[in-house]
C-alpha cells in the first residue's frame, strides 16, 4: 500500500512502530507472572485488525475467545492511524489477526512480530498485483475473491484452535459450516450476476477494489483512483473513466461506503458534459462496501450479508 501522504502521519506511524516493538521486545505479550492475559470472562482474548476479521472470528470461534477490534467498521483502513488505545489491545491480546498483503499499511512491522496473517498460505499465482503511480502493488483485497476468503478462514481456525484446543471439535465445526455457507454465497453471486447482459456487466467505484469481483465473475471493474483511497486521483484519470462510461453506455456508477461520493458526482458531471446522463447509486444503504464491513446491528455487519448487499445493488442497477 503506499504511504500516507501527510508528514504528520508517517512521523506519528514511525513512532508508533518504535513504540509498539519496544514493547514487544519487552515481552509484552505476557502478565509479569509469565502467563497469557485473559479477557474479564476468563476467555482468550483475539485482537483483529478490521471488521472483517472480526465477523470471521466470531463465526468460528465467538463462543470461546473475546474478541478485539483496532479500525472500526465503516472506517476507511488506508488512512486509519492507530491510536494509543490499539497499542493496549495488542500487548493483552493472546492472539493477533490480520490481512497481511500490505493491507494494514505502517502497522505491518508491528503485526508480524505477534500476529499471524490470514493470507500466509495463498498461492503468489491468486495474489493480484496492480500498476499505481508508475509502479507495481500488491491488490489487497482478496476478500472479493469467495475461494481465497475460505483459505483465509482456514487460516484462521487453525490459529485459533492452537489458541483453545479444547474447543477444536467446535472450531472445526463451525469452519465446516461457514466453508458451506461460503460455497452457496458463490453460487449466488453467479446466478444473480448472470442477469446482467453481458455488454452491461461494467462496474465503475472510486477505487480499485473490486478486481478479485472482477476475475470471480467476469465484470470489468474501473476506477479513478488507485488501489489505495490515499492516492492522489489525476484529472486525466477521471477523464478516462469518463470517457469509459460514455463509451460502454455504463448504466450507473457506484459510491463506497469508505470514500467520498463527491468523487462519483465529478464523474457524472463530466459525462453530462459529454452528452451522457450516469446515475450516481449512492446515499445510506445504496453504497458498496470495499474495506470495511458495516457497524454492528446494520445491513452488511457480516461478511454474508455484505457481498449480498453489494451483489443485489449492482444486479439492480446494471441489468
Amino acid at each position: 500500500m503506499k504511504l500516507l501522504n501527510t508528514r504528520k502521519k508517517i512521523l506519528f506511524l514511525l513512532a508508533l512502530c518504535l513504540t509498539v516493538t519496544a514493547l514487544f521486545a519487552a515481552g509484552c505479550g505476557d502478565t509479569p507472572g509469565g502467563e497469557n492475559k485473559t479477557g474479564k470472562s476468563g476467555q482468550k482474548t483475539v485482537t483483529v485488525t478490521t471488521s472483517f476479521l472480526a465477523d470471521m472470528t466470531k463465526e468460528l470461534a465467538g463462543d470461546y475467545v473475546r474478541i478485539e477490534m483496532i479500525i472500526p467498521a465503516g472506517e476507511d483502513p488506508h488512512l486509519y492511524v492507530a491510536q494509543p488505545k490499539d497499542l493496549q489491545k495488542l500487548k493483552e491480546a493472546d492472539l493477533v489477526l490480520y490481512h497481511g498483503l500490505h493491507f494494514e499499511g505502517k502497522m505491518v512491522e508491528v503485526l508480524e512480530k505477534k500476529g499471524t496473517a490470514v493470507s500466509a498460505d495463498f498461492p503468489p499465482g491468486d495474489i493480484l498485483r496492480l500498476e499505481e503511480d508508475g509502479a507495481e502493488v500488491v491488490d489487497p483485497h482478496f476478500w472479493f475473491s469467495i475461494p481465497l476468503y475460505k483459505k483465509a478462514s482456514e487460516k484462521a481456525a487453525e490459529s485459533l484452535i492452537r489458541l483453545v484446543p479444547e474447543h477444536e471439535k467446535e472450531i472445526r465445526a463451525n469452519l465446516a459450516k461457514y466453508l458451506k455457507q461460503l460455497d452457496d454465497l458463490d453460487d449466488e453471486i453467479r446466478g444473480k450476476i448472470a442477469q446482467i447482459p453481458p455488454e452491461n456487466r461494467n462496474l465503475v467505484t472510486p477505487h480499485d477494489a473490486f478486481n478479485y469481483f472482477s476475475r470471480s465473475y467476469g465484470m470489468k471493474v474501473v476506477a479513478p483512483q488507485g488501489v489505495s483511497t490515499n492516492s492522489e486521483v489525476a484529472n486525466a484519470d477521471i477523464e478516462k473513466t469518463a470517457d469509459f462510461i460514455v463509451s460502454h453506455k455504463v448504466k450507473a456508477v457506484f459510491a463506497e461506503s469508505t470514500t467520498n461520493p463527491e468523487r462519483m458526482k465529478k464523474l457524472q458531471e463530466i459525462c453530462k458534459a459529454k452528452g451522457f446522463d450516469v446515475e450516481i447509486v449512492s446515499g445510506e444503504g445504496n453504497e458498496l462496501f470495499s474495506d470495511s464491513l458495516a457497524p454492528a446491528g446494520q445491513k452488511g455487519d457480516t461478511y454474508l450479508d455484505m457481498y449480498r448487499s453489494n451483489v443485489d445493488l449492482i444486479v439492480n442497477h446494471l441489468k
